[in-house]
């Protein structure tokens, strides 16, 4: 995590990226940018964007946001060309250095090729050493270069063929886009783990992570890209092909509960309409005596709605977030680097004085954060401070494409929920179980082993191989990779 990040954010959850594409418009760069700006929830590190113009692949790669750079004329100009990728990026594998900013762009014998990607592919420093051994040379420290080298290594005869051979020897959660001299190329993994969707802007094909990008640009939604399926788009249409063995959906829940934005829709449901029914289920679950209901902003919003409908207790905004904190304080004091929460939230004390409160949040991570939000609230004079979380309890890290501390930082994982409550100095705490979860989603339970959403980060279950991890543990992977890029 770059230190500016550290500051504001070191007790969230972070999406590594998300990814646009679009195929037959003259504007493709433009709406590139405009549709990676509707996904900078889901990376704000940096972004790239390669086009196409019929004779040369056309690339740009800046740090920071989409706003800041990529909608600056001289650099859209750079970008002609009827096709475009684009990717916007927070960095989980390989770091926050210029050279793993995505797309990445190849030149095979049969023509260029860009590609990004999001997820994480959990057998890329397997493979990357593999290559090694056979005479590869990287550029980059990112998981999704080793798809080039694979592509360029492989025997098949055509190109959709090279791309299949390599993308069957990975492990993990990949949903990507990418751009040949002649097509647009979308996958998902075969457990569909993160999104990606279709849509059609007056007859230009365009892939994106979120509907919200089809939005931004007036585009109309088709479907969403199948679990396991490879969709080729050229200037005869779309070629759809399933090339991998396929056991069922395991869409990430987390999804639903924090990393979409709520004004999308996936597999059909609102990610809105799901998070605040992931209230209501929590206000039945865990309900609490209490005189009003106040969300940590902005991510506890729904559930919060959610939670008071079905609680019969009135909503307020008892906390008011700063929405210009930004980079301002990337190389803070110690003075104010204490201010700490302050930065981005302030109590509302006249609505919370003298109240018994119910907080609202997404999840709990390490609980610094958490312990801060409530000793504001308790310093604005709350009678009673009761926290409810619309996820179970966070006991394990992710290695889909989540940037979670390791296995012993989460807080769920070293304490009981009465050990958790009393080390954020509430007077309750309760969390969603796994089943109400499921049921907001649309479940009727969760279905055991063999569960319909990947939800390893609150059981520990995860649906694929951990190749470049020891026993499920992400430190072992952060050891790996310093120590493979020397960095040890």
């Amino acid at each position: 995590m770059s230190e500016g990040n550290q500051l504001h954010e070191d007790d969230n959850l972070h999406e590594e990226c998300g990814v646009f594409g679009i195929y037959g418009h003259n504007d493709a760069a433009a709406l590139t940018t405009l549709g990676l700006h509707s996904l900078q929830h889901r990376g704000q590190e940096a972004a790239g964007i390669v086009s196409f113009d019929g004779k040369q692949f056309r690339a740009e790669r800046h740090r920071g946001l989409i706003g800041d750079t990529f909608t600056q004329a001289d650099v859209l100009s750079r970008l002609s060309g009827s096709r475009a990728i684009g990717h916007t990026r927070y960095s989980t594998t390989g770091g926050d250095e210029m050279r793993n900013v995505q797309p990445f762009f190849a030149e095979f014998a049969g023509g260029g090729f860009a590609v990004a990607h999001n997820g994480n592919i959990t057998n890329a420093l397997k493979i990357r050493r593999e290559l090694q051994r056979e005479g590869a040379i990287f550029h980059s420290t990112s998981d999704t270069e080793v798809i080039l080298h694979m592509i360029a290594m492989s025997k098949q005869a055509h190109f959709a063929e090279r791309l299949i051979d390599s993308l069957r020897r990975l492990e993990g959660a990949f949903s990507l886009v990418g751009i040949t001299n002649k097509k647009l190329i979308g996958c998902r993994d075969p457990l569909g783990v993160r999104p990606l969707v279709l849509g059609d802007l007056d007859g230009a094909y365009i892939l994106a992570s979120e509907t919200c990008a089809l939005d931004i640009i007036g585009a109309r939604y088709v479907r969403d890209v199948k679990p396991g399926e490879l969709v080729i788009i050229d200037d005869t249409g779309i070629q759809s092909m399933m090339p991998f063995e396929t056991s069922g959906s395991r869409f990430c829940i987390f999804e639903y509960v924090y990393f979409a934005r709520p004004d999308s829709v996936i597999s059909g449901h609102s990610v809105y309409r799901v998070r605040k029914q992931i209230g209501v289920e929590l206000a039945r679950e865990m309900p609490a005596d209490a005189d009003l209901v106040v969300p940590v902003p902005d991510s506890g919003v729904p559930a919060a709605i959610g939670f008071a409908e079905g609680a019969g207790l009135p909503f307020e905004l008892g906390i008011i977030r700063n929405h210009y904190v930004g980079r301002t304080f990337i190389q803070p004091t110690d003075s104010i680097r204490h201010m700490g929460v302050k930065l981005k939230h302030n109590a509302n004390r006249a609505m919370i004085e003298g109240k018994r409160v119910v907080l609202v949040d997404d999840s709990i991570v390490r609980g610094t954060t958490s312990q801060k939000i409530v000793q504001m609230v308790r310093d604005a004079g709350a009678a009673e401070v009761h926290m409810r979380i619309a996820s179970p309890p966070t006991i394990s890290p992710c290695f889909y494409g989540v940037d979670t501390p390791e296995k012993q930082k989460l807080l769920a994982h070293r304490m009981s929920v009465e050990e958790m409550a009393s080390f954020i100095r509430v007077d309750s705490l309760g969390f969603i179980s796994l089943d109400g979860l499921y049921r907001a989603a649309g479940e009727a339970s969760r279905n055991g082993d063999l569960p319909q959403y990947c939800d390893a980060c609150f059981s520990g279950q995860y649906p694929t191989e951990l190749t470049d991890s020891s026993g499920g543990d992400k430190g072992a992977k952060v050891a790996l990779l310093a120590e493979h890029m020397g960095r040890k």
